[in-house]
């Protein structure tokens, strides 16, 4: 079984971290239903926007309140303070930034 050492000690990554953070966006990539998953439980346990989890997930925002409402979460839709709203205006930049 190969481990994140053997590909540092390889010289192919600078660290184990490094490793293990591409071995993760490649599942990611390739095992969608994991990045939505992962999207809701960020959105659930850590206060996180419906811009942001929708970001995570790599879908809109409507896609990402339909996902939250299929496993019974109610969306908390709009931002409750200025700051929330700066922080959702610049997660949708970066979004839509990075769309090809």
């Amino acid at each position: 079984m190969l481990t994140a050492r053997d590909s540092v000690e390889a010289r192919l990554y600078v660290s184990e971290e490094e490793v293990i953070q591409d071995a993760l966006r490649h599942l990611l990539r390739s095992r969608p239903e994991l990045r939505i998953q992962l999207a809701v439980h960020r959105y659930r346990t850590e206060e996180s926007s419906l811009a942001k989890a929708a970001s995570l997930a790599g879908v809109s925002w409507a896609q990402m309140k339909d996902f939250l409402l299929e496993r019974a979460i109610q969306p908390r839709l709009g931002p409750e303070t200025l700051e929330e709203a700066e922080r959702e205006i610049q997660t949708m930049r970066e979004h839509f930034q990075n769309q090809p």
